[in-house]
């Protein structure tokens, strides 16, 4: 609900504009996102630290995540300073490239978390306190830069944006990491693919006709005044037509005129 919720009250609190298509583009996105929950894959059983921990390990995984911090680094201390104050994908993408790392502590967490309740020794567990910092970093990097581009762009534009963004990375993450789609049939791919498309769509008419003045009181007037619109011609049409009229009887006078 973050991309209707942040457009919605952006348009009551802040004054933001949100016409007929941003609406629309927000019911796209609560399509969108059903179709994906409907069609989600499963995790993989990881039931405790010492699995998760060889999750971690992986080559695939430790290899994605250092291009993942590569990526983080160049944006931080090159591109941010910058472009970060006019382009709005620079401290978005920094948001949701942290995430990937927030995502997997937020899932370690939880087997930490029931795994004391279980009596289990996670507190003595190495990974537990790496989990938890880095959750912090992430968490505090995200909300930095998330604060710094609302500052900057409309509302209505960052959540939608910094939505389709971060559940890109969430899903490459969790195909890396957790190997949740090995398992999914061809209709459940299929579903989540249409449900990502179908949320891009609804952000593209959210931020591209951002500005238009559309609403179900003027559309009417609006299309009849576009199918009314005069045709505009240039000179060089105005000499050429004039110059035809030549066709007209020798005995009658020839005027021609130039407008500017």
């Amino acid at each position: 609900f973050s991309v209707p919720c942040s457009a919605i009250l952006s348009s009551y609190l802040l004054g933001e504009r949100l016409n007929l298509l941003g609406k629309l583009g927000c019911m796209l996105s609560l399509v969108g996102s059903t179709m994906m929950v409907i069609h989600a894959p499963e995790d993989e059983e990881v039931t405790t630290l010492d699995e998760m921990l060889s999750k971690l390990k992986e080559p695939g995984f430790l290899a994605y995540a250092a291009i993942l911090l590569a990526v983080c680094f160049l944006l931080i201390f090159y591109l941010a300073p910058r472009y970060g104050q006019s382009n709005i994908l620079i401290y978005l993408t920094i948001c949701s490239v942290i995430g990937a790392f927030s995502v997997s502590s937020v899932k370690g967490l939880g087997i930490a978390i029931k795994g004391f309740f279980a009596d289990q020794p996670v507190l003595q567990h190495p990974l537990t306190w790496i989990l938890v910092i880095t959750l912090v970093a992430s968490i505090t990097t995200q909300i930095n830069y998330l604060n710094k581009s609302l500052d900057i762009f409309n509302t209505s534009l960052v959540f939608p944006i910094y939505y389709v963004l971060f559940t890109t990375i969430v899903i490459t993450t969790s195909i890396i990491l957790f190997k949740e789609w090995v398992a999914m049939t061809v209709v459940d791919i299929i579903g989540t693919v249409c449900g990502f498309l179908t949320i891009i769509l609804g952000v593209f008419l959210l931020h591209a006709f951002k500005d238009m003045d559309v609403s179900l009181g003027n559309l009417p007037q609006i299309l009849q005044n576009e199918q009314q619109a005069p045709v505009t011609r240039d000179d060089k049409n105005i000499l050429i037509e004039v110059d035809n009229s030549s066709i007209a009887p020798e005995d009658k006078p020839k005027v021609f005129m130039i407008y500017t």
